[in-house]
């Protein structure tokens, strides 16, 4: 009597279901949900009476042809909190890493950043800033010209 009263049960839930995964899926014409809507099985057809995009209404002037740059950069006086420094560049201990009066120079234009060089540099000191390299206060190189 125990086994019929779980067997039962049991029985209900795979009839029950089965009947949710026998839904025929393939072709034909498609039942409705129980909501009662439909499902969608075409394109949505466009408004007729909808106008096309257009394009930007103002007309691209002719082509622009940009300055070129200063090599290393603007020659102008530092923002506020920028600071700029001049002298020659040291090679650091470490590859890659250049100095000026004991800051590390951090970003900046490398061609003009060359051991031996004489430059001037415009930036920021951020002591707390992490680097891979061993010596100097980091300063953040925003400008960057030959002297």
């Amino acid at each position: 009597m125990r086994t019929f009263r779980l067997a039962v049960p049991v029985l209900a839930v795979c009839v029950a279901l089965s009947a949710c995964g026998s839904q025929d899926t393939g072709g034909g014409t498609p039942s409705p949900t129980p909501t009662g809507a439909q499902p969608v099985t075409s394109q949505p057809t466009p408004d007729p009476t909808a106008l096309p995009p257009t394009a930007d209404p103002t007309p691209p002037s002719g082509p622009k042809t940009p300055k070129p740059p200063k090599p290393g950069g603007p020659s102008t006086p530092p923002g506020v909190g920028a600071t700029t420094l001049t002298g020659t560049v040291q090679g650091g201990v470490e590859p890659n890493c250049v100095l000026l009066d004991g800051y590390l120079l951090v970003g900046g234009p490398r061609d003009v950043l060359t051991p031996g060089a004489r430059v001037e540099v415009t930036g920021r000191a951020e002591p707390g800033m992490m680097t891979t390299c061993q010596q100097g206060t980091p300063f953040v190189v925003t400008a960057a010209r030959p002297t």
